[in-house]
């Protein structure tokens, strides 16, 4: 006998991690895994540190010249980040 209330194991998961409050921490974790997808190995080389905190993310670089291109299209990586992982995730990028 089959039962009427059958759900999708991924749903499933998906509300516990969100009923125990994991689930932020796990799109955090997806989006710093995300950083050399969406901007390629040759950026990743000069990254020294990648945190998020309040929704910010805090990128460290080894090179001023990187900082500043990065800067200037800090709006398109936001967006392709977020997209990467299927929600919003962070809201800003700081480049220091």
């Amino acid at each position: 006998m089959r039962k009427n209330n059958t759900e999708l194991l991924s749903d499933v998961i998906r509300q516990v991690l969100k009923a125990q409050k994991l689930d932020v921490h796990l799109y955090e974790k997806m989006l710093i895994e995300a950083w050399p997808v969406v901007l390629g190995d040759n950026l990743v080389k000069y990254t020294t540190d990648l945190v998020i905190r309040k929704k910010v993310l805090y990128v460290s670089l080894s090179s001023s010249v990187l900082r500043h291109d990065l800067s200037l299209s800090k709006t398109q990586i936001m967006q392709s980040l977020n997209k990467q992982v299927g929600t919003e995730v962070i809201v800003d990028i700081v480049f220091k």
